[in-house]
């Protein structure tokens, strides 16, 4: 017999694999409890609002792109901008192969809501981004947080841009690579 918090999991997996092939307006809660095969008020008992259980889901879409950011900065070179370019590539990554997922993570009213420390969840991932620029460039005139916020803010829209298409119709390039390279050397200055 499932235990609540197989069930919970299991919502939320349920939600999580909805996204790969729908939007993220398609994860009502009765069509996630459909698909995971559970009467349309068992969400409810686990998760009070749909807010809530989509903040579960987004959470989980955080633990996976701290798991690809992981991964790319294990297998690149210990210097703090090689660092930022694989953990760079693994977000455009991770944004282009979960574009529903990618989008549900940075909702405004989920991150705003506190359920489930949703916020904090995207937290750590933003720190090692302030850690890695600190460490690439002392000498900032201003605080590293600054920096980061602002590549970021960059390589977000970049991602995003790319994903809706708007980005490849305005330039005809389809490679992110460019746009790496051009957000890095405009944020932390050039390599050569």
């Amino acid at each position: 017999m499932p235990t609540d918090d197989d069930l919970r999991a299991r919502l939320v997996r349920v939600g999580a694999e909805l996204l790969r092939t729908e939007n993220a307006g398609s994860l009502s809660l009765r069509e996630i409890a459909r698909r995971a095969g559970v009467s349309h008020g068992a969400p409810r008992r686990y998760f009070p609002t749909h807010l809530s259980l989509l903040s579960a889901i987004a959470r989980s879409g955080f633990a996976d792109l701290s798991r690809e950011i992981t991964g790319a900065l294990a297998l690149c070179p210990a210097e703090p901008r090689a660092r930022i370019t694989a953990l760079a590539g693994a977000y455009v990554r991770f944004a282009d192969a979960n574009r529903s997922m990618f989008e549900l993570m940075f909702r405004h009213d989920l991150l705003q809501s506190g359920y489930l420390g949703l916020r904090e969840s995207s937290l750590p991932l933003f720190r090692l981004l302030v850690d890695l620029v600190s460490e690439a460039r002392p000498d900032l005139p201003r605080a590293p947080e600054v920096t980061a916020g602002a590549l970021w803010s960059a390589l977000h829209g970049m991602a995003q841009l790319r994903n809706w298409g708007t980005l490849q119709l305005a330039t005809g390039a389809s490679d992110p690579a460019p746009f790496l390279a051009a957000i890095l050397d405009a944020h932390l200055g050039g390599t050569g």
